[in-house]
């Protein structure tokens, strides 16, 4: 995994891979993918970045998205993201 990349399988999970960058690209990139879904849509992120522990689920909390799950995979972090009903783009 490298660079950012996007996959959305049909109805489900769309993924965002912001594996190897450094914020603040993680946030920036989760918030632009975001702003492109659906309220109530599930994003699923993978990062390397250690400050995304913190950065993310601030973002969250702040746009009004619910952090769902967060998995500390040891060199990496996956985040589940509910998109909020009134984020801001």
């Amino acid at each position: 995994m490298g660079g950012a990349q996007e996959n959305q399988p049909d109805e489900g999970e769309v993924l965002l891979d912001v594996m190897g960058q450094k914020c603040p690209l993680p946030v920036l990139r989760t918030k632009k993918r975001l702003a492109r879904l659906e309220p109530g849509r599930l994003l699923r992120v993978f990062t390397t970045d250690p400050v995304s522990r913190i950065d993310l689920p601030h973002f969250c909390a702040e746009e009004g998205h619910e952090l769902v799950e967060t998995r500390d995979r040891g060199t990496w972090i996956e985040f589940l993201i509910r998109r909020g009903p009134e984020a801001a783009g």
